[in-house]
């Protein structure tokens, strides 16, 4: 497979990108590492993208009505503002539920990049990285759809649906990118999709996609708020422009790739993308320093009544349980690394506390139930497995049950989403007589750990200090 920034004879395009989720996120990310070389004069790549379920009705119509451009605001840890109109989207694909305008441009041979953002449950997969059949009645639908001729609402439906028709029209190799933070995203989504494909009993497609696809694995990282009212406003203000589509992100931003692509790729590296062998080491750091901590802020920045990631950034004893996680228990795992370990955990500690991107606890709290498995379990997998205590990253899962158990009363001040919850099995575990016990003993959160007297009696002593953090008795 080719990884040069050029393809075959006809180098100069133009190529396109099909991208599944226009969301905040990707606006504020791969969208401008393309803009940035449109800005240099190089236009060989545009992007097309549209949505595999009818989210974001009035973002999609602003965006169709824009031509697909669109104003980012960047905000800077110090505050500085700046402003960008976006317009490396040239096609924005009306939702149908038939995705006939996603499959056109699947098919399409000048397409030469399929990629993706759908967030971490999206992808149904169990501690194992199976497919978690049992416990994802849309998977057993899509496979139902698929069999009709269909496409369904999962991304392994919609990617079986169009790698079929660029299969049956012979567009030629295609690479599936994922952008989304899932440890080893290229790989874990491409075992879903060939475990849903053979499933569904197509193995002339399960080896077409042998053939002629790639999945590199990336890391993404920008943080990336929903959307408000007075992001329209200040884009008014600053630029004119009465954006419906505006966003903002903080102005740091990071992309790295494995360099394995099937039928080309743009010259991402000239605009700041790190093209690398391996993306494992990043994405570790990433996933278990900024992720992981991520999700603590916002679960105890709610415990203790706050709104806003910054605020708990900014409270001496939440910003002592991140670094005390990341110091003690986090970054041991993660040596040797190539990255400056403390440094990386400082930087985005500071990039927490920046009170002008006001992200909520409620975005970042939201998914628990994959987020555990998917930025905690492993630390202590891994800390346990060298016989070494993880009492400093069990406080994040007992955060979190702490947090469950306000959701369990009805006394969270927001509506708690997570995609792979039971919700029956969450207020089980809430409603027993001994909710640390249940909590180990969940196989979705600890995969081989549940039961695991050590994860217990961690979680246990974390819990007390739970509650003694949120001013609870014992």
């Amino acid at each position: 497979m080719s990884t040069a920034p050029d393809t075959g004879p006809a180098a100069d395009g133009p190529f396109t990108i099909l991208h599944l989720g226009l969301g905040a996120f990707h606006r504020a990310h791969q969208a401008l590492y393309l803009q940035a070389l449109h800005d240099r004069g190089d236009t060989r790549w545009r992007l097309a993208g549209g949505h595999l379920r009818p989210d974001m009705p009035d973002t999609i119509a602003a965006l169709r009505a824009q031509g697909g451009a669109y104003t980012l605001e960047t905000v800077s840890a110090q505050g500085e503002r700046r402003y960008a109109w976006v317009r490396s989207i040239r096609t924005v694909v009306p939702y149908t539920p038939d995705l006939a305008g996603l499959l056109a441009i699947a098919a399409d041979p000048a397409t030469r990049i399929l990629s993706f953002t759908v967030t971490e449950a999206g992808y149904y997969l169990d501690s194992r990285h199976e497919l978690d059949w049992a416990n994802a009645p849309e998977l057993d639908a899509d496979l139902a759809a698929a069999r009709e001729g269909r496409p369904g609402g999962t991304l392994y439906g919609a990617l079986t649906a169009l790698l079929r028709a660029r299969m049956v029209a012979g567009a030629g190799p295609i690479t599936l990118l994922n952008c989304d933070n899932l440890r080893h995203n290229g790989d874990r989504s491409r075992h879903g999709l060939l475990q849903f494909v053979r499933a569904l009993g197509d193995e002339s497609l399960a080896a077409w996609i042998d053939l002629n696809t790639t999945s590199p694995n990336a890391m993404v990282d920008r943080i990336t708020p929903r959307p408000t009212p007075e992001v329209r406003e200040r884009v008014l203000a600053a630029t004119g422009r009465n954006d419906p589509a505006a966003l903002m992100s903080e102005s740091f931003t990071q992309w790295v790739i494995e360099d394995r692509f099937a039928a080309g790729r743009p010259d991402w590296e000239a605009v700041g993308v790190e093209m690398v062998d391996s993306v494992l080491p990043y994405e570790e750091a990433k996933i278990r320093l900024l992720n992981a901590t991520h999700s603590c802020m916002a679960w105890a920045g709610t415990l203790r009544g706050y709104r806003f990631i910054h605020e708990g950034t900014q409270d001496a004893r939440i910003r002592r349980m991140a670094v005390d996680y990341a110091t003690d228990d986090a970054i041991p795992v993660l040596q040797p690394s190539p990255l400056d370990l403390a440094a990386y955990r400082d930087v985005v500690l500071e990039r927490f506390a920046n009170p002008a991107i006001a992200d909520t606890n409620q975005r970042v709290a939201m998914d628990g139930f994959s987020k555990i498995p998917g930025f905690i379990t492993p630390t202590i997998r891994e800390r346990l497995a060298r016989g070494e205590g993880i009492a400093s990253v069990a406080m994040l899962p007992a955060l979190f049950l702490a947090y469950l158990q306000r959701w369990h009363a009805g006394l969270l001040p927001h509506e708690y989403q997570d995609q792979v919850m039971d919700a029956d099995a969450a207020h089980a575990i809430c409603a027993a007589d001994d909710p640390v016990a249940a909590f180990a003993d969940d196989r979705l959160l600890w995969g081989e750990l549940a039961g695991d007297p050590r994860l217990e009696a961690a979680l246990r002593a974390a819990a007390g200090r739970v509650r003694h953090f949120i001013g609870e008795s014992p």
